[in-house]
């Protein structure tokens, strides 16, 4: 994606630089090429500082529980990159999973709790949720898992039809 952006800024430059120029005279100086080549180098050198995430799990399995539990587990997260992780937001496949994530950024090397509670209040079978994470990251986003195996209240499973 970095590579892409860039291109673009680096295509834009160029352009910019040409079409100001009558057709005799369209032609990249050294002093244009000097300012891509700049360019080119300080994207280089913030694409190598970018925080990178490890969990240390990408999935949790609750087990089986009964109807109407509230369970919670933790994820820790971190920052194996170089610049500083920031968690903008955490959101879940379903509102019966709330993850709390740390709301400041993780220097390199830091690492933080990110608390998931599933409610299976309303729920029943086999259960399994993604949380997405929304970072500063390369890729942008980071998701784990849970999953949990909901009882009725009879403590039986519901039958499959």
């Amino acid at each position: 994606m970095l590579k892409k952006t860039l291109t673009l800024v680096t295509l834009s430059f160029l352009f910019s630089v040409t079409s100001c120029k009558d057709n005799a005279t369209m032609k990249i100086t050294d002093a244009d090429m000097e300012a891509v080549e700049v360019a080119t180098k300080i994207a280089e050198e913030k694409a190598g500082k970018m925080p990178v995430v490890e969990f240390d799990k990408i999935d949790h399995d609750f087990g089986t529980i009964n109807a109407g539990d509230k369970v919670t587990t933790e994820f820790i997260v971190k920052n194996i990159g170089e610049g500083d992780l920031i968690i903008s937001d955490a959101k879940a496949t379903c509102g019966c999973t709330v993850p709390e994530y740390p709301k400041h950024p993780l220097k390199s090397g830091e690492s933080a709790p990110i608390k998931v509670t599933f409610d299976s209040t309303g729920k029943s079978g086999n259960q399994s949720k993604t949380v997405t994470l929304t970072t500063n990251t390369e890729k942008a986003s980071e998701t784990f898992n849970i999953r949990a195996n909901v009882l009725t209240k009879e403590g039986i499973p519901p039958f499959k039809k």
